[in-house]
């Protein structure tokens, strides 16, 4: 009889996770140039910048969580160290989905097949997370503290990619710490929000769970359905019809997967919004140049290249800067009823979570909770 742990190695090979991770080393393209004190000057002065922001959360969302965040760390990293990391995430998050899929296939793969699908996933896995490695700033990783073997604190990490924030605060030309302090008042943000909300963690596994199992058991037409959707992002793009969510899942979806996509969305743009609010929150007192530092920001996207444009539109990434956009509407149309402690009721379980139509309609939420 086969054991659950061979069971679960061998779903686990459908991607070849360490061939994803150097993959990403390999391709991710190089960073700004720095000396190696340059490094430790930006590295030092990231970890400072990342304490100095917390106050300034709790302050801002009144959320008592951002006294004390032991259960999770800070980690400054580069391109391949973040690519790794999300190597590890992913593996926990695709877990039950492919154990699943595996066993509703068991004797059609065998062990060499099984292997040459795990390159062939893991290598394509690689490419997709070395272009992003250059595009993000940081990330709050709750999931990688659930990895086997994993050395991550109990509640998981922040990480922040050091060569993207130099490379951005130099295209700005803008003054480093103030930069530095406005990335790390978003991203401590959402450190602070699975602080908040510990339900919050297996609450989005099992809904990412939901999702994947939804097309990863549909794997014999994914390929198929994966061109349809790139020929249709190049028909939309062609006529000027913006993609929704990300080209790929516009098209992988039916109804059971519409539903989970669309609470990941709003919980998503939920997320994504309330820690622009923190962001935006800031005044000049705080950091001295923070609206030079929104308008030059904030114009970035008009330099993009057709080639990065039509990639980030494929991925959906365009859409999650509209979660940013969606989600601060949302968290600011509240807050103006509510007050920040009306808001904060959100974190309080996962029935008042908003729906992706109360993210477009606050007042929706604020009447579903009695406010």
């Amino acid at each position: 009889m086969e054991s659950t742990g061979d069971s679960s190695a061998q779903a686990q090979a459908l991607i070849n996770w360490e061939l994803a991770a150097s993959t990403a080393a390999r391709l991710a393209p190089a960073g700004p140039s720095l000396g190696s004190s340059e490094i430790g000057a930006a590295v030092e002065n990231l970890r400072l910048m990342a304490d100095i922001s917390v106050p300034h959360v709790h302050d801002i969302t009144g959320l008592e969580a951002a006294r004390d965040l032991r259960d999770s760390s800070v980690l400054v990293v580069d391109r391949a160290s973040w690519a790794r990391a999300n190597t590890q995430s992913f593996a926990v998050m695709l877990k039950p989905a492919m154990e699943k899929m595996l066993e509703s296939r068991r004797g059609a793969m065998s062990p060499g097949a099984l292997a040459v699908s795990g390159a062939i996933t893991g290598s394509q896995l690689g490419a997709v997370l070395a272009f992003l490695s250059s595009k993000v700033l940081g990330q709050y990783d709750p999931f990688s503290a659930l990895a086997e073997d994993s050395t991550a604190p109990a509640a998981g990490r922040l990480l922040l990619v050091a060569p993207n924030i130099v490379h951005v605060e130099r295209e700005l030309n803008v003054a480093p710490e103030d930069f530095r302090l406005w990335v790390c008042l978003h991203e401590q943000t959402h450190r602070v929000q699975f602080a908040a909300a510990p339900w919050l963690r297996h609450h989005m596994l099992n809904e990412i769970d939901n999702l994947s199992e939804h097309l990863l058991g549909n794997v014999d037409s994914l390929l198929e359905r994966a061109s349809a959707a790139a020929r249709s992002l190049k028909d939309r793009t062609a006529t000027g019809t913006a993609p929704g969510r990300g080209a790929i899942l516009d098209l992988l979806q039916d109804p059971e997967e519409k539903a989970s996509l669309s609470h990941l969305t709003a919980v998503m743009s939920l997320l994504e919004g309330h820690a622009n609010v923190v962001m935006d929150a800031v005044d000049a007192s705080i950091v001295p140049s923070v609206k030079t530092i929104r308008q030059r920001f904030n114009a970035r996207g008009k330099d993009r290249g057709v080639v990065e444009k039509f990639i980030r539109s494929l991925l959906g990434l365009d859409a999650k800067m509209r979660q940013y956009t969606d989600g601060a509407k949302f968290v600011r149309a509240v807050v103006d009823v509510a007050g920040m402690e009306g808001f904060n009721r959100v974190w309080e379980s996962a029935g008042n979570l908003p729906t992706e139509p109360e993210i477009h309609d606050a007042k929706l939420w604020l009447e579903r909770m009695g406010l």
